[in-house]
């Protein structure tokens, strides 16, 4: 896949929002003290989460779902915690994607990058098993950095051409063996892999029924991506998982290199077992920093039985908004079509 690249399309009138946004998020992360954006993007999170009723439903389920045993009280602090989280989040990526390296290196602390440069260092392709926590893009400039072997990240392009172009601009800064593959590439991961290299995977959300397998998560039936164990097969790979969190004292951040031992059975097995044992390591993971992981992701919405409204979000005004605007975009491609039959 051709990673993206500029041109003067972007510069269209109608990219300017994003590039007038993006220009005012790395200044502001660039003149604000660390701590400051900290306390500013809890704010920005408790504000959204005000703003997303259909945010907090699926939230506040997911707790409750995964933390049966804690008090209605705690679950709540939790649940706030996490909103708190995502809008901190904000400015974790723009420290990674618009900070200099010299400011990186003084808040980033990176531990067990041993095992992937051993592995690699044999000649051995990587799955690089990331956990969708709120601070994931701290991990480009923690090991790439320091890390002398290339790693492809797995990529889906954005809508949008100038943020697509910034994401990726943002993330291949980080290093220069970063490239990008796209999700849908399986035969492009297998060649990155029998080549030595290393491909972050992040196969901790719901991709459907179509490609999943359905494994417990919290004790939850929940879909998982069927893919692992096979582009470990194939791929002639190891297992070695990752993550990037914030430190709770909010002076910088903690970036895990987890060992191929934390897979037991991994690639070993038919799907079930494979993806039994991812949700076991991100599971094993997110107990660590609960407040920390994506929460607001619909992780249960595709069930063995089809439930198509696992979460009750059909009585939300933004349900309905988004049905009546696919209503209308329908009738204007039907009647569309229907001039261009006559």
């Amino acid at each position: 896949m051709e990673k993206p690249h500029f041109t003067p399309a972007l510069l269209h009138p109608r990219y300017w929002p994003v590039w007038l946004g993006m220009g005012f998020w790395a200044l502001l992360t660039q003149l604000l003290p660390f701590r400051v954006q900290m306390l500013l993007g809890g704010w920005i999170g408790r504000l959204a989460a005000c703003l997303s009723p259909s945010r907090r439903i699926v939230a506040r389920k997911n707790l409750a779902l995964c933390f049966p045993d804690l008090s209605e009280k705690q679950r709540e602090e939790l649940f706030w915690q996490s909103m708190e989280s995502i809008g901190r989040g904000l400015f974790d990526t723009a420290v990674a994607w618009f900070w200099p390296y010299f400011r990186q290196k003084k808040i980033i602390e990176v531990q067990g990058l041993e095992h992937l440069v051993e592995a690699q260092a044999k000649g051995q392709g990587v799955l690089f098993i990331g956990v969708h926590f709120t601070s994931l893009e701290i991990a480009g400039p923690g090991v790439n950095r320091n890390h002398p072997y290339p790693i492809f990240a797995v990529y889906r392009p954005h809508n949008n051409a100038a943020y697509d172009y910034i994401q990726a601009k943002g993330r291949e800064r980080v290093g220069s063996g970063y490239s990008v593959l796209s999700r849908n590439d399986a035969r492009g991961m297998v060649k990155v892999l029998r080549s030595g290299a290393a491909v972050s995977y992040l196969p901790d959300q719901d991709y459907g029924h179509k490609h999943s397998v359905f494994a417990p998560f919290f004790g939850i039936e929940a879909a998982t991506i069927a893919s692992a164990g096979q582009l470990l097969k194939l791929g002639k790979a190891v297992p070695i998982g990752y993550t990037a969190v914030r430190k709770r004292d909010h002076s910088g951040y903690l970036v895990r290199i987890h060992p191929q031992s934390c897979f037991e059975g991994l690639g070993q097995g038919d799907d079930v077992q494979d993806a039994e044992a991812i949700n076991r390591f991100v599971q094993e993971r997110v107990m660590e920093y609960p407040e920390q992981f994506l929460w607001v992701h619909r992780r249960f919405k595709s069930r063995p039985d089809h439930d198509r409204d696992f979460y009750g979000l059909r009585e939300t005004k933004a349900f309905k908004k988004r049905q009546k605007r696919r209503k209308k975009q329908q009738e204007l491609q039907d009647k569309s079509s229907s001039k261009s039959t006559d």
